[in-house]
Parts: C-alpha cells; sequence; structure tokens
C-alpha cells in the first residue's frame, strides 16, 4: 500500500492514519493535513467500502475522559442552568448556549458553529435538544462524528463528553440547575404544631 505524509497533494480519495486510523477524505488538490485526532502525518489510501480496520490497521483509541484545563476554567465561568458547547479557536474559548431544538455544525455559512477547515463538511453534525435529552447527529459528512474517540452516527451525549468534528474538539458540558435545600423542620416547629 502507497504511503502518504501530511503536507503533500495525495488526489482525490479517502486516507487512513496509520497510528490511529482517523479517516480523511480529500477532494481535488486539497493537501493532506496532520492527523486531527492524533497529530501523525503518515496515511496510507483507505476505502471507503472497507470500513473494519485490517489487523495491520490500528483501531481508533479512546480519549481520556477527563477534563482540559481550558474545559475546567470554562465550566468554572458558567452561571446559567442549560447545555452548552465549549471549543478553542485559537487561543480563545468559545462557548455556545444550546437554546434552540437544534444547533448546526459546519464549514456553510448557515452554520450555528461554524469550521472554515477543509476536515469540516459544510453540513457536518446536527446537536438536537428534546426532552428526553441531548443527542449529536451525524449530518452526512464526510470524515464522520466522533463521541470520545468513537465513530458515531448518533449519539446520546452526557456532562464532559468530546464531540470531534474535522480537527476540532468541542465538549459538550450541561449545568444543572440548583435546587432550594430545604432546612430539616425544627424540633421547636413541631412542638408548636
Amino acid at each position: 500500500m502507497e504511503s502518504h505524509t501530511s503536507g503533500t497533494i495525495a488526489g482525490t480519495g479517502s486516507f487512513r492514519c496509520q497510528r490511529c486510523g482517523y479517516v480523511l477524505t480529500l477532494t481535488s488538490l486539497d493537501a493532506l493535513r496532520d492527523c486531527p485526532d492524533c497529530g501523525s502525518h503518515d496515511f496510507v489510501r483507505a476505502s471507503l467500502f472497507n470500513a473494519a480496520p485490517t489487523a495491520a490497521e490500528p483501531r481508533l483509541q479512546q480519549h481520556p475522559h477527563e477534563p482540559r484545563e481550558w474545559v475546567t476554567r470554562a465550566r468554572e465561568d458558567l452561571t446559567e442552568p442549560g447545555e452548552y458547547v465549549l471549543y478553542e479557536d485559537g487561543s480563545e474559548t468559545k462557548t455556545v448556549a444550546l437554546i434552540r431544538e437544534w444547533t448546526r455544525i459546519g464549514r456553510s455559512l448557515a452554520a450555528d458553529v461554524r469550521f472554515d477547515d477543509p476536515t469540516v463538511s459544510r453540513r457536518h453534525a446536527l446537536v438536537v435538544r428534546q426532552a428526553d435529552g441531548v443527542r449529536v447527529l451525524d449530518d452526512r459528512s464526510l470524515n464522520g462524528v466522533f463521541v470520545n474517540g468513537e465513530r458515531v452516527e448518533w449519539r446520546a451525549l452526557h456532562d464532559g463528553d468530546e464531540i470531534l468534528v474535522g480537527r476540532y474538539r468541542l465538549t459538550f458540558v450541561s449545568v444543572p440547575t440548583t435546587q432550594p435545600v430545604e432546612q430539616p423542620p425544627t424540633a421547636q416547629a413541631h412542638m408548636l404544631g
């Protein structure tokens, strides 16, 4: 199998990272970039019809489910109860409140969370809020949607889940409503009642 490295123009097709198995799909004269999952720059041409990795190809790695430092800082700044998506944009942390039924993620100008990057499809993912919870759906993207390192078509989200869209890592955060703590009745109140 022919090996390619990032920075080369490898042509149209799918390329699998030799270290973690992440698949990038390129068109025309797109340059092959470093793997958005593990940072490696060694790829082999992959077939879209051979989804299962062979014994020689590693499977996708599960990311440790521990918050990164910027996520912890951003979470401390959230005072309003609700669901949020957090991500880094350069040196800036972006917080998107999930207040509508669905939030679009992609490269399109119509996306609510927009990434102008060739690893992100125009319509990459949808985050859907319903009474029974929040889900992320793959919106027919080329490179797929990953939750905690696993490629998914759709997945219910839980606080702290990491969503990978192209080369961007987003974190789902749920801030619960705080209920006032009821004070237990005092002995004196029992004697009066």
